[in-house]
């Protein structure tokens, strides 16, 4: 919502400030559909040039994202921390074992099915339920297996933000080719010299169109789009911290309900619940 209402702004004060000061908004108008032909198709030529298959792909499911709200909510993360609670008391009270038949089939688990938002989510359920089965088994101890989760959190994140980077990159041509368009519309100009001056006037104009038009995308829409889709990555990364540190207090001995305060405390504090809010959540599950 806030992305359209950004561009909304961004185009309507820099048109409408042009407009205002007698601009003539007819020779953007006659030159924008050549000048954003070439300057899209060469980048996003380069695009496809600069990544693999996998990337582009990323990028492309990324950027469809950065038009949708966030899932990380407080609401979701309530759940996310109810369900450990859950499986961390089973666990103390009934031992190890009595969680292995949830570990190994998550989608019939009741205790996964209490909270279907996280419960149903594929990267979640994987990531618990990994290192909770490392846990049943009892051959790693909690240095091993927080190894294990940084290098995972850390193999997750870069790839994420291959789509990030990409996107950066893409940011970073737009101005280069907007001004390849420029070039060649002077070329074309110079090639009408003999043209009267206002014909010349309006060739050269629509020339710098192209200059514009690439600083504009550049950092009016794409370079903002890499930027949000890098704070959804991060938020992803927030989720998977929440549940190492959980995890591996529990593991360092402490009772569930302070092992799921160690994972409400690695929140950002927008998102936060209360440990008011979390505790009489957790209690009427």
């Amino acid at each position: 919502m806030f992305v359209i209402i950004g561009w909304v702004l961004a185009l309507g004060c820099i048109f409408g400030v042009y407009i205002v000061h007698g601009g003539n908004i007819g020779v953007i108008l006659k030159a924008l559909p050549f000048e954003m032909i070439t300057i899209f198709g060469a980048a996003i030529g380069a695009f496809l040039a600069n990544n693999q298959t996998k990337v582009v792909k990323a990028s492309l499911k990324g950027l469809g994202a950065c038009f949708k709200g966030s899932k990380f909510s407080k609401a979701r993360y309530m759940e996310l921390l109810a369900l450990l609670y859950d499986i961390l008391q089973k666990a103390r009270k009934e031992g190890l074992m009595s969680i292995e038949k949830d570990v190994e089939d998550p989608h019939s688990s009741p205790l996964f099915q209490k909270y279907p938002t996280v419960g149903n989510d594929h990267h979640v359920t994987e990531f618990i339920t990994d290192y909770l089965r490392m846990m049943v088994s009892g051959n790693l101890n909690a240095h091993e297996i927080e190894s294990l989760m940084d290098s995972e959190i850390d193999t997750h994140h870069a790839e994420e933000h291959a789509a990030v980077a990409a996107i950066a990159r893409l940011a970073g041509g737009l101005p280069a080719f907007g001004i390849v368009a420029a070039v060649l519309g002077v070329v074309n100009t110079m090639g009408s010299v003999g043209q009267p001056p206002a014909v010349l006037g309006g060739m050269i104009g629509s020339a710098l169109v192209g200059t514009f038009l690439g600083i504009l995308l550049a950092y009016g829409f794409v370079e903002p789009l890499g930027g949000l889709l890098e704070q959804k990555v991060e938020d992803a990364g927030k989720e998977l911290q929440c549940i190492k540190t959980t995890l591996l207090a529990s593991m360092q001995g402490y009772a569930p309900q302070v092992a799921i305060e160690f994972g409400r405390k690695v929140l950002y504090s927008g998102d936060r619940p209360t440990f008011t809010e979390l505790e009489s959540h957790v209690k009427k599950k």
